[in-house]
């Protein structure tokens, strides 16, 4: 039976993160009771992140924060309780798996947690292999956790938080860098989970196309970090689906398009929530296809022929004496914007580490604008090609938003030897432009507020926009991005998206990894299909998206929308 008190208890909590002039979130009230999956939703930067913080106590005991209000986990309220006896109320899956990873193996990562709650081994080990399994890690149990790929690291961290045994699992976008089998695994883990009724999943997530079928309810937070929505997910998101789009939030993918569609007169009510609501409702108005072509899946730009600015020949990539990539050749035309697509493992980040010179490759089997990256001085190939890293931490070196920016334009050039020197800033650039375009960019990625923060008490969001702004200020020729739109709100990501269109029409060219198979879809001239290390298919992406089998083999989806509409009558292949 379900108790009569709820797992969790919110009241008037509001935030405030050191050196931050505004708190968020501010005054939010709710509470979550056994059996409910519960979607937190909101812009970037309205606190769902920090929120997710508090739950567990890591706000006030660990992230240095100031909380007004009250939390009670279990009947402990979480400023007082230890966060060791709090986490067996919550387990918590970051935003960044690498943030929770300890130990130096899969299966001693998802023990650590079981084990030091001090049960018998039969029962660690029943839990550890019963995680494991649910998320398709079991048989990878004794690999070091740093072998896996990020998508594996995530699923490794959510593993972790089921062996806890908590009531109550807090998830920061637990499926952003999977796979769609991947993402198939955690939810149905999840849904396991919550299938006894006695324990509760509260869950930050913008692919809402996987989320819709899972969650119960939806709270959504408004820029100001405020409770603006509360109730069932399909009420608040029919019922709100205008203000939710003026507010940046994700939307499904189906009630995206059905949203477009009104704009060339095709109304649907009430607004579908899934790609199977949508072509129900078109087909039921007999709406054409090539109306649904138009509106609810735009074109991608077109493509490109002219000679190669980035060139691949027989790339190998060996690491931990496991090759990674075997015998890439691959060519990346000027002015496109190439999406690199594959399952998790398949090398991708691998892949443009490798040609960006993050990574350095072999001598003589990259080209990237006249330049080998295994030989090139760092400074001569930041000027050809700017690379943003997937967690874009990882990037950080400077004290505040404004000096990370300015980083890239206060570097010596290039010495005789080929190497960088760090000093005094090159006078080629003057003060007064390095402030000019450190503003520009700060105003292009709504940051001009947080010029004086520190880049890590930035939100997951505006970390992300700070990192692309740190690459683009050198104006490279060639852009590369790991999983751009991860953090970001909906507004966020199709600014940041049109951005990239702009700077593509420009005569930027720009390289992208991504799960996101709709971005593709809409966005990318060029895709790129690995598989196992390998190139598995490359060539103008409206040709390989005509082929839903590229795709499957290789582990990879078509978008839902995308397969729901193709198959209606008189859909075009």
């Amino acid at each position: 039976m379900r108790s009569s008190a709820p797992l969790l208890r919110v009241r008037d909590v509001t935030l405030t993160h050191a050196d931050s002039a505004h708190p968020s979130p501010r005054e939010v009230t709710f509470d979550i009771e056994q059996g409910e999956v519960v979607l937190l939703l909101g812009p970037s930067g309205s606190g769902k992140s920090t929120l997710t913080l508090a739950l567990n106590g890591l706000i006030p005991h660990a992230v240095p924060a100031t909380m007004t209000g009250t939390v009670e986990a279990g009947g402990l309220d979480t400023a007082t309780t230890p966060t060791a006896t709090l986490s067996t109320q919550v387990a918590m899956v970051f935003q960044d798996p690498d943030a929770q990873i300890v130990t130096g193996t899969v299966y001693d990562e998802v023990a650590f947690g079981p084990e030091n709650l001090r049960l018998p081994l039969d029962e660690v080990r029943a839990r550890a292999e019963d995680s494991l399994r649910r998320v398709g890690l079991w048989e990878r149990r004794d690999e070091n956790p740093d072998r896996l790929s990020g998508g594996g690291r995530q699923r490794l961290a959510i593993a972790c938080a089921l062996a806890m045994g908590s009531p109550l699992i807090v998830l920061d976008e637990p499926t952003a860098n999977l796979d769609p089998q991947g993402i198939d695994d955690v939810y149905a883990a999840l849904t396991d989970v919550v299938a006894a009724g006695d324990r509760a999943i509260l869950l930050v997530e913008h692919n809402l196309d996987a989320a819709m079928g899972f969650v119960t309810r939806a709270i959504v937070l408004d820029r100001a970090g405020a409770v603006a929505f509360d109730g069932p997910a399909d009420e608040i998101i029919r019922t709100h689906a205008d203000e939710l789009l003026a507010m940046g939030v994700w939307l499904p993918a189906a009630t995206l398009a059905a949203l477009r569609m009104r704009g060339d007169g095709i109304r649907l009510d009430p607004l579908p929530l899934t790609p199977v609501e949508l072509a129900t409702a078109l087909s039921a108005q007999e709406v054409s296809a090539q109306e649904v072509s138009a509106a609810a899946v735009p074109a991608a730009p077109a493509a490109s022929d002219a000679a190669p600015v980035i060139r691949a020949r027989g790339l190998t990539v060996t690491r931990h004496r496991t090759e990674i990539l075997h015998g890439i050749d691959l060519d990346i035309a000027p002015g496109t914007l190439t999406a690199i697509v594959g399952a998790n493992g398949a090398g991708k980040t691998t892949l443009i580490q490798a040609l960006a010179g993050v990574v350095p490759p072999p001598k003589r089997q990259v080209d990237v604008a006249g330049l080998d990256p295994a030989t090139a001085a760092p400074r001569d190939l930041a000027a050809r090609i700017g690379f943003v890293f997937q967690n874009p931490e990882h990037q950080f070196i400077a004290h505040t938003v404004f000096d990370e920016l300015a980083h890239g334009l206060t570097l010596r050039p290039s010495t005789g030897s080929g190497t960088q020197v760090q000093g005094p800033r090159d006078r080629r650039i003057t003060d007064t432009e390095i402030a000019e375009r450190v503003q520009e960019m700060l105003a292009r990625f709504g940051l001009e507020h947080k010029a004086d923060v520190h880049p890590f008490l930035l939100s997951g969001g505006e970390k992300r926009r700070l990192s692309v702004g740190t690459a683009l200020i050198t104006r490279p020729q060639v852009l590369v991005l790991d999983e751009p739109t991860f953090g970001q709100d909906r507004a966020r990501a199709s600014e940041l998206l049109a951005l990239l269109q702009d700077l593509r029409a420009e005569g930027t060219t720009i390289v992208i990894v991504t799960h996101d198979l709709q971005l593709v879809a809409e966005h990318a001239t060029h895709t790129v299909i690995l598989r196992g290390g390998r190139v598995h298919a490359s060539g103008r992406t409206v040709d390989l998206f005509a082929n839903e089998e590229t795709f499957s083999v290789a582990g990879l989806r078509l978008p839902a929308l995308q397969r729901v509409l193709a198959s209606r009558p008189g859909a075009r292949s």
